[in-house]
């Protein structure tokens, strides 16, 4: 069949006259980073942040980290100075007591400490979830607390040779350490300091409920007595957060720059997604680094387990209980959110829709549900069906909340707290540029930051 004869220029042949309408170059890994955005931010004139406090006692609270190796765990013996009468304490002193924790399994749904039974065990929960439930006052059954991998129960009635004060329950199955309590009493008899250090334990009227040392006051008295004389006292050494950092050479050829650069400018485009890339590293440090991320920095009361595994309405509940002073905002990764959502559905309950930032978020009791893919979600594959945290905090100097820090002015500053610096150009005709991003985040109390943790992502409903 003979070939339709072409009347017209084609489209192929026009092209080689038009111009292109290009885009800017686009990068996958660009996320909102709402933290940063939901920070208030905190300019430092100099490199560090100090954080002065009201002097506080160490309430022994802390979780101990245990490990295992061929089905048999053990106990960390650094990890015991979390036990306040413990703290200070030889190593070999130590190692003796991780020694002589005995290992049990025990299956969900059976108790493994009762209520008013002598506490001659000291209990960790090295894996699994566990109940702390008592008797109302109405006599009905009430949990008082979930418990999760390190918790210890419970160190004061051990301690003082006193009843288990709640009942411990196995919701999962779980394996749990104990210590008999004679093993601590031989130990004091021989140590001194751990004599000195448990008499100041068990001492009444120590530390208020919030751990800090009392106030004196009067209050609701007549008449003219002699008023309580009082001060306040401070941390001898408060904590201090230096600047971070977060770093980068970007190389562009000289070639590049002066004959590529139209219509776009390639040392701009670089810098760019070569920022965009520092600020992503920024907000997961600000998250996960081991000294000053948020996740490393919540403390052991702080902490909540999910009562289900995936995260209900009554975890979220649970949370704001412990950051109740102005709540500002939850963190979670998205699956956690869309697992919280489908919580809500299967309940009747669904979550209300606010805007911030321009775009729309569930919330929870009024507290906004931030996505970020910088809470890491852990096991998350064909074996595992993936378990993540989520934050809650407030925020801001004045409400002793959480904040950002960066320095109030670097050189060659292009963003608050990041600068592009030149670096010349080397025989290679390559020009450097030195590109750096100084941070950090702090958390002004205890009570500013709290954390559900390990919550599964992956539970559905059969909503038919």
């Amino acid at each position: 069949m003979p070939e339709t004869a072409q009347h017209s220029l084609s489209t192929t042949t026009a092209r080689m006259l038009a111009t292109t309408t290009k885009t800017a170059p686009q990068m996958l890994g660009i996320s909102p980073r709402y933290l940063l955005r939901a920070l208030p931010w905190v300019e430092l004139e100099a490199g560090v942040y100090r954080v002065n406090r009201r002097r506080g006692f160490i309430l022994g609270d802390g979780l101990i980290s245990t490990y295992g190796e061929a089905g048999v765990v053990r106990v960390i013996a650094e990890d015991l100075c979390e036990l306040p009468f413990l703290r200070g304490l030889d190593i070999a002193l130590l190692a003796a007591l991780a020694d002589g924790f005995e290992q049990r399994e025990v299956p969900a749904g059976a108790v493994v400490a009762e209520a008013g039974a002598p506490a001659e065990r000291l209990q960790i929960l090295a894996s699994g979830r566990a109940e702390k439930r008592t008797v109302g006052q109405y006599g009905d059954e009430a949990v008082l607390d979930m418990l999760g991998d390190g918790d210890v129960f419970d160190p004061a009635a051990w301690v003082r040779g006193e009843p288990m004060p709640y009942q411990v329950r196995a919701a999962t199955p779980c394996t749990v350490l104990s210590l008999e309590r004679r093993l601590l009493t031989e130990l004091a008899a021989r140590e001194p300091a751990l004599q000195a250090a448990l008499r100041s334990y068990v001492e009444p009227g120590r530390a208020r409920p919030d751990g800090e040392s009392p106030i004196g006051l009067a209050a609701g008295h007549a008449g003219e007595p002699e008023l309580p004389q009082t001060f306040v006292d401070y941390e001898d050494t408060p904590r201090e957060y230096e600047l971070s950092i977060a770093q980068t050479v970007l190389r562009v050829h000289t070639r590049v720059s002066d004959i590529y650069n139209s219509s776009i400018d390639q040392v701009q485009a670089q810098l760019r997604l070569t920022t965009e890339a520092l600020r992503e590293r920024q907000e997961w440090e600000m998250l996960n680094h081991p000294e000053f991320g948020l996740l490393n920095n919540v403390s052991p009361g702080q902490r909540v387990h999910p009562r289900s595994g995936a995260p209900t309405p009554d975890d979220l509940d649970e949370l704001l209980t412990r950051v109740w002073k102005q709540p500002a905002f939850f963190l979670a990764h998205p699956k956690a959110i869309a697992a919280f959502g489908r919580e809500c559905t299967r309940r009747g309950v669904p979550p209300v829709v606010m805007e911030l930032f321009g775009s729309p978020f569930m919330s929870w009791r009024g507290v906004p549900l931030l996505p970020s893919d910088k809470l890491d979600l852990k096991g998350s594959g064909q074996s595992a069906p993936g378990t993540t945290n989520i934050l809650l905090m407030r925020v801001g100097e004045a409400e002793q909340g959480v904040v950002g820090l960066r320095p109030s002015k670097v050189p060659d500053e292009v963003e608050p707290g990041l600068s592009v610096r030149p670096m010349g150009v080397d025989l290679k005709a390559i020009t450097s540029y030195l590109v750096t991003s100084y941070f950090s985040a702090a958390a002004l109390v205890e009570d500013a930051v709290a954390v559900l943790q390990n919550v599964e992502v992956s539970k559905f409903h059969d909503y038919s």
